[in-house]
């Protein structure tokens, strides 16, 4: 799932709104309120991808459906994967905080510890 948080001042528009049309604008939602909007948002983006989704499929277009829903959904990058990148950072001296470089040591230790014996 990704991220897909409505602005601020959308959010703040919707409450003046549906509260009281003639109140100044500049209400600053609550914590909740954020959340439940993030989530409607969340679960509007959802229904969409789905519905494409279906259209595709029962349209004969699978290889499209399943390139759409990896482009809208990327799935993270696996702990074998971070830990490449962590590395390749290393090789490459790119490190530019110590704070980087310990998260860096963090991940590579992780993805060893997976490891069988």
């Amino acid at each position: 799932m990704t991220n897909i948080t409505p602005p601020r001042e959308l959010i703040s528009q919707w409450l003046d709104e549906f509260y009281d049309p003639a109140a100044p604008s500049g209400i600053m939602p609550g914590e909740s309120t954020i959340h439940i909007a993030t989530q409607a948002a969340q679960w509007g983006a959802d229904q969409e991808l789905d519905a494409c989704v279906k259209w595709s499929i029962d349209n004969q277009h699978p290889r499209w459906a399943k390139a759409v829903q990896a482009a809208r959904r990327p799935k993270p990058p696996s702990l074998k994967e971070q830990a490449m990148q962590a590395w390749c950072r290393f090789q490459a001296s790119d490190h530019t905080t110590a704070d980087e470089m310990m998260s860096d040591f963090t991940t590579i230790r992780r993805a060893l510890e997976q490891l069988n014996d």
